[in-house]
């Protein structure tokens, strides 16, 4: 089955930083029968991976690991979108969050249908196209553009007025994600974002936290992306 990707339009994040319009995974990447990253609904996604294993794995497959600008305009796309609202509009209630409550002790497969209706899976990026699991389920490595080195690892500390930092809502309200202080230095590790599937509140499509960069766990995996045409 073919790759299936999402065409995200170009964005302009707070502070003005232009994000150009590229094409995301609808679903975290998962391992097809030859060893290469897919990006399918059936495959279990794809964790136990480290860092630079997940960039190695997108470069083979044709793909890149997805940049925390890319990250940041997809989750202001959803954030944009009525659909991912508990109360069916913009700003009311909160962001849905995703597979976080401990209904399931893995990572699930994009055919995995959650029993509440509160775990929704799917976010919307415009008015009919979609992605699965920006937030919940499992957390995604990201190659850090904004405060990052060459190799996407983090180097310097969070400014306040960092994109990463710069959100819709208050951090801790409207289902957003947990994120980390101004100021915070995790200079030499690497991002992740989203959150997983026992992360409870804290999941969400802005949240932010990070790993090393050669750390292998079971709930953190990854999601390509692609120019646009390609």
């Amino acid at each position: 089955m073919s790759d299936q990707f999402v065409t995200i339009p170009e964005t302009t994040l707070p502070g003005g930083l232009v994000v150009p319009a590229f094409r995301v995974g609808r679903y975290v990447c998962t391992k097809d029968k030859t060893g290469k990253a897919a990006v399918t609904a059936e495959g279990t996604p794809w964790v136990n991976v480290s860092f630079t294993e997940a960039k190695a794995a997108c470069h083979r497959a044709g793909y890149a690991l997805i940049t925390e600008s890319q990250a940041l305009a997809l989750a202001y796309h959803i954030a944009a979108q009525d659909a991912n609202w508990t109360g069916s509009k913009v700003g009311k209630g909160k962001l849905y969050q995703g597979l976080r409550k401990w209904t399931v002790r893995s990572a699930q497969p994009g055919t995995f249908k959650p029993t509440d209706p509160d775990e929704q899976r799917q976010f919307f990026v415009t008015g009919k196209d979609s992605i699965f699991d920006a937030a919940g389920n499992v957390f995604t490595w990201v190659f850090d553009d904004v405060q990052g080195d060459k190799n996407g690892l983090i180097a310097k500390a969070f400014a306040k007025d960092s994109p990463s930092l710069v959100i819709p809502y208050p951090a801790e309200d409207k289902g957003q994600g947990w994120l980390p202080q101004a100021g915070s230095d995790w200079s030499g590790g690497a991002l992740i974002r989203g959150g997983c599937w026992d992360s409870g509140a804290n999941a969400g499509a802005f949240y932010l936290g990070s790993g090393w960069p050669g750390y292998r766990v079971g709930d953190v995996g990854f999601r390509c992306t692609t120019q646009p045409g390609l």
